[in-house]
């Protein structure tokens, strides 16, 4: 059987790179649609081997439209996923807008699939590209021996705020080498040869938003009880985020354990040798599926505890992939509405 599937926020990053995962993962497509707003109707998008000209979301008809992949921010997510679900299709959402509804799973398949089975309002969430790649390494150790406290310091590359911040990671480079000055517009101090420990608004408890996040989310998805503390980070890297993780487990752990638990596991590969280059770094993680997870070791500063470093494609796993993974699970579990 075949669906129809529509992608909404078609030519931003996560969009583009939607579509280019279901034509990759060849999705069973009846036929594929590309919208975003009325000011892109006609632009050419990628899909495989074809190109599709984009449509304006105000105007879609989405009855007989099976799955809605939303990439198109919170506020237009808060205003439409609803009216698009009310015409039959199920909407898996990127934004932020849904994720802590408690009507609406909050889902990474390898984790939490089950989740799916409840659908309320005809909406599924993507969970924030930093926290996928985290619980997907979590979630065999979890298992294992229950983490009890994860504090985690995040190195999130410049894609995770879209395009016009990877342009003027660009621009800011290419500024430096050539001695003119440097512009500030999307970041609030410069990101070239820089580090930003800022991501989101700041909140009253002195945490961002992107580090609340991490932790509400992580613990929705894995388990409410796990104790998370985040610091993120944006870090002059195009494509890949990073994450520095120590956990603490109520059950005994070794690093040979853990490391044999994370090869085992779906969607990780382990690349962890003790020496140079032995570990994964986020030029080759950018444009692959798996989340990589290298230097597990044991933290002799408490009575069970580990770190590691995960790295994963923030457009992918954190993002295109795993929607389209939802889609996937949504398909093979027969849980879609529209005929």
């Amino acid at each position: 059987m075949a669906y129809k599937i529509a992608v909404v926020g078609a030519t931003g990053n996560v969009g583009r790179e939607m579509l280019s995962v279901l034509a990759e993962r060849q999705f069973p497509i009846s036929e594929v649609v590309a919208l975003a707003s009325t000011r892109s109707v006609g632009t050419e998008v990628s899909f495989g081997d074809h190109t599709l000209k984009v449509k304006a979301l105000d105007y879609y008809d989405f009855k007989g439209t099976d799955i809605c992949l939303m990439s198109a921010g919170g506020t237009i997510s808060k205003e439409w996923s609803p009216k698009i679900a009310a015409q039959g299709p199920i909407v898996i959402d990127n934004s932020s807008a849904w994720r802590m509804d408690r009507q609406v799973p909050l889902v990474v398949p390898e984790v939490n699939a089950d989740a799916l089975n409840d659908i309320k309002k005809g909406i599924v969430a993507n969970p924030n590209c930093s926290t996928a790649q985290l619980v997907v390494a979590l979630k065999p150790l979890h298992d294992h021996a229950v983490i009890k406290r994860a504090v985690i310091s995040t190195y999130q590359s410049v894609s995770g705020a879209g395009k016009e911040a990877m342009d003027e990671l660009f621009r800011q480079t290419r500024a430096v080498f050539v001695a003119d000055p440097v512009e500030v517009e999307k970041f609030t101090k410069q990101i070239a040869f820089n580090v930003i420990p800022h991501i989101d608004v700041f909140l009253d408890s002195g945490y961002t938003k992107e580090e609340w996040k991490m932790m509400v989310e992580t613990q929705k998805i894995l388990d409410p009880d796990i104790q998370v503390t985040a610091t993120c980070v944006r870090v002059p890297v195009f494509v890949s985020h990073s994450e520095a993780v120590n956990l603490e487990f109520e059950k005994p752990i070794t690093a040979e354990k853990a490391r044999a638990l994370l090869r085992e596991a779906p969607g990780v590969l382990v690349v962890d040798k003790r020496e140079d280059g032995g570990y994964a770094t986020p030029i080759e993680c950018a444009g692959e599926d798996a989340t990589y997870v290298s230097r597990i070791r044991k933290d002799p500063t408490v009575e069970n505890g580990l770190s590691l470093w995960i790295v994963s494609d923030n457009l992918r796993k954190g993002a295109a992939l795993n929607a389209v993974q939802i889609a996937e699970c949504l398909v093979n579990r027969k849980l879609l509405r529209a005929a």
